[in-house]
This record gives structure tokens, C-alpha cells and sequence, in this order.
């Protein structure tokens, strides 16, 4: 089962500091999110059927990340953003397109 690379582990650890940081009408990520934050964080094996979950939400969320960079908008002002770098950001996206492809 793979293994996150650092970068993937970085995002997910700026995403949880920031969401500490932020007020709480600012803090974002469901329970699901925060799990996947923290397995990311802490450099836990992953199943395929996980990576699967992430190449999917990131693909989906990516929109809403770069809208919110655009804007100037920092980790701890935007929930897209907390949410998006929680499931490992673009270097999460990159390694599980990397993974599935190799399927």
C-alpha cells in the first residue's frame, strides 16, 4: 500500500495548522476530510480505494482552491483552501494520478 510522499504530508500539515489558526466560522474540513488530513499528516499506508477518493475530491475542489489563491486569500481565511491542501493539495493530486495511472 502506498505511502504519501513528503510534500503530500506537508500540505496536509499546513492545512490542519491553518485550520487551528482560523476562527471558527473559518475552519474548514468534514470528519472525513480531517481523518484523511491527519493519515496523510502522520505518513499512514493508503489503499487504493482511498487514493482513488482523493484523486476524485481533489479534482473536484481544485476550481475552488485556485479561486480562492486568485483572490489572495490565505489557508487561514479560506475554507477551500484548508479543505483542499487537508487531502494532500496538488502534490496530492499529482502523486495519486501518478499512482492510478500505474494501475
Amino acid at each position: 500500500m502506498p505511502v504519501p510522499p513528503t510534500e503530500v504530508r506537508n500540505a496536509a500539515r499546513r492545512a490542519l495548522d491553518a485550520r487551528d489558526k482560523a476562527p471558527p466560522s473559518r475552519k474548514a474540513m468534514t470528519a472525513v476530510g480531517l481523518a484523511r488530513a491527519n493519515q496523510l499528516k502522520n505518513g499512514e499506508n493508503l489503499s487504493i480505494s482511498t487514493i482513488r477518493r482523493m484523486f476524485s475530491y481533489l479534482s473536484r475542489a481544485r476550481a475552488n482552491y485556485l479561486k480562492a489563491k486568485e483572490q489572495g486569500k490565505k489557508a487561514e481565511d479560506s475554507p477551500a483552501i484548508q479543505a483542499y491542501l487537508g487531502w494532500g493539495g496538488s502534490a496530492g493530486l499529482a502523486w495519486a494520478r501518478r499512482i492510478l495511472n500505474n494501475l
